[in-house]
């Protein structure tokens, strides 16, 4: 099954994470199919905190992907910023 989840980057205290999807049975940090987008947590200033292809993310729910927890709540936030735009 594929699964839309986080797969962490970044240096020791500073996460930075790619938002992919990949196979279920792969590790978190391991192979993927595409990279959706990606969530830094510690963005400050004028950085972005995220930043989603929409169009992709649809393509894979529509086919059957499960969105981990936290992916499903970037995702509800990133349609609720771009309603709001």
């Amino acid at each position: 099954m594929v699964t839309l989840r986080l797969a962490r980057a970044g240096a020791k205290k500073r996460p930075f994470y790619h938002i992919v999807a990949a196979d279920s049975r792969s590790p978190r940090d391991g192979r993927y199919i595409e990279r959706l987008g990606y969530f830094n947590p510690i963005a400050g200033g004028r950085e972005q905190q995220l930043q989603l292809e929409q169009a992709r993310v649809d393509y894979w729910l529509s086919h059957g992907a499960q969105p981990s927890a936290r992916v499903a709540q970037l995702i509800k936030l990133n349609a609720g910023n771009t309603a709001a735009s």
